[in-house]
């Protein structure tokens, strides 16, 4: 009985009892394996989040870093603006003061003319009553000495004025001409040459081409190149034109800096010689003359100071003079008039007891404004006192340069030494010429410029242009009114032709009487 109860009470309830405590230790187990993996979920997710906000901390930075640079550059480039602003408007300042200066400069002088045209007028005022005076009292004697008529006084009187008038006037005609000759013939004719030489106005053929003489019309042909295209390389490179045209064996070059026509004519010689002419080759080869060049402006630069005996100069001083030996006035080599002023310089100043090398230093300089382009605006002679000054010559140099042509005052010797040197290199006979075609055109419009005057019957050019020799007949030209003529026709001389040195005008009058004795 109590095995059948164990058997059948017992037993199941401690099976189950064991189930029951089975299931709970496995519970057990699962949820301790899931509290591990929670922990390391978490533990995982906990890195990952450091991580992230890790990252986001160094992206966080960078961006600062960044913004802060961006604002740092930002910044700068407007302070760069403001400064760039500041010194235009500083420069503008300046300018404005410069001409604020000028303005009250030639106020001053405006007023100065004013008063003394006010003076003059009032001198002219007194000077008319007088004449007015004058007159009555002279017509009033003549009326009593010589009992005229009134109609015959005022006739012989308005004749004794006029002799007395055309006297005056040609005194005081030939007062002003003697002053003026000495400054305004010799300046105007310099400021055209230089004028034109420095800039692309109109010039004669000779100073603004070379002639390249080639063999065959071939070479032409490879001159020109495919649809042109060495011709275009061979300008873009030197900044010459190239003119080829029907002439045979020559190739003319054209163009008004003296220094890029002379390296474009090395450079053709150079590119024919050789046979190869194609853009790559012509580059190569422009480049290589403008080299060599450099090298021959130097040297002469330096032969001209050495052949003076002269301390050493500025190189770029050296540079500008070696450029001068390009340049011609009249086909008068600049380089080579600058030496000869120079050693003229050097024997006046000998002879006067001055500063002999500051002489020669100032002769060699004086011209040295030639030798830049038109970008430099200004007188050569400004322009070349600005740059001796710039590489360091003493202030007599300066100013010797600077007033060789009057344009500012003499200060010392050396400005008057270099003026007369200027003057008797470029007088020289056979110093400056002019071309065969230009001699002839002056001298025909010289003859042309004398016929067109009344009372004129022959006009002769003497001495290779240098004089004009006008006959007049003489019932038509007084003495008084040939003077006159002669100033008129030297104006219209001036006013009309382009010359180097001058040209005088001889009137010639002459009055025949004959007679036969029997």
């Amino acid at each position: 009985m109590s095995s059948q109860i164990i058997a059948d009470v017992v037993l199941p309830l401690a099976g189950m009892a064991a189930g029951y405590w089975v299931r709970q230790w496995r519970e057990a187990g699962i949820r301790e394996r899931q509290g591990k993996e929670a922990e390391g979920i978490l533990e995982k997710s906990r890195r990952e989040a450091d991580s992230i906000l890790r990252d986001a901390r160094l992206a966080a930075n960078e961006e600062s870093l960044k913004a802060r640079t961006d604002s740092e550059q930002m910044t700068a480039a407007r302070h760069k603006e403001h400064a760039v602003v500041e010194q235009r408007l500083i420069t503008r300042e300046d300018l404005v003061n410069r001409q604020l200066e000028n303005l009250v400069r030639e106020e001053k002088i405006l007023r100065d003319d004013k008063e003394q045209l006010t003076e003059k007028a009032s001198a002219v005022d007194r000077l008319q009553g007088q004449a007015q005076d004058l007159v009555c009292q002279r017509r009033t004697q003549l009326a009593q000495v010589s009992k005229m008529t009134e109609a015959e006084v005022r006739a012989a009187f308005l004749k004794q004025v006029e002799q007395e008038s055309l006297g005056d006037a040609a005194k005081l005609s030939q007062h002003i001409l003697e002053e003026a000759k000495a400054r305004a013939e010799e300046q105007a004719r310099k400021i055209i040459s230089v004028s034109i030489q420095r800039y692309a106005g109109q010039h004669s053929f000779e100073t603004s081409t070379a002639t390249v003489n080639i063999k065959g019309d071939e070479m032409k042909g490879r001159i020109i190149g495919r649809e042109g295209r060495n011709i275009r390389a061979f300008e873009a490179a030197t900044g010459v034109t190239v003119l080829i045209d029907d002439t045979p064996g020559a190739v003319v070059l054209s163009g008004f800096d003296p220094v890029r026509r002379e390296i474009a004519r090395e450079a053709m010689e150079s590119l024919i010689l050789d046979g190869r002419i194609h853009p790559a080759r012509i580059e190569e080869v422009v480049a290589k003359t403008s080299q060599e060049m450099d090298g021959v402006i130097l040297r002469n630069g330096e032969e001209a100071v050495m052949k003076l005996g002269l301390a050493p100069m500025h190189v770029e001083l050296i540079k500008l003079l070696g450029r001068l030996h390009f340049r011609h006035s009249f086909s008068q080599n600049i380089l080579q008039h600058s030496v000869e002023v120079a050693q003229l310089m050097a024997l006046m100043a000998a002879e006067l007891g001055t500063d002999v090398v500051a002489a020669k230093r100032a002769g060699l300089l004086h011209d040295i404004g030639k030798a830049v382009t038109h970008e430099v605006e200004g007188p050569h002679a400004i322009v070349g006192a600005e740059i001796v000054q710039r590489y360091g010559e003493s202030e007599a140099v300066v100013n010797g340069v600077a007033s060789h042509h009057n344009e500012v005052p003499c200060t010392g010797l050396l400005g008057i030494l270099v003026s007369a040197a200027d003057a008797i290199s470029a007088s020289r006979p056979g110093a400056r010429s002019e071309t065969v075609m230009t001699y002839i055109k002056r001298v025909e419009d010289l003859e042309r410029i004398g016929m067109s005057f009344p009372g004129v019957e022959k006009c002769f050019a003497l001495q290779a242009g240098r004089e004009l020799r006008v006959m007049v007949t003489p019932t038509a030209v007084t003495d008084e009114q040939a003077y006159m003529l002669a100033r008129n026709i030297a104006r219209k001389v001036e006013d009309t032709l382009q010359y180097p040195g001058q040209i005088r005008v001889t009137i010639v009058r002459e009055t025949r009487c004959v007679d036969y004795a029997k």
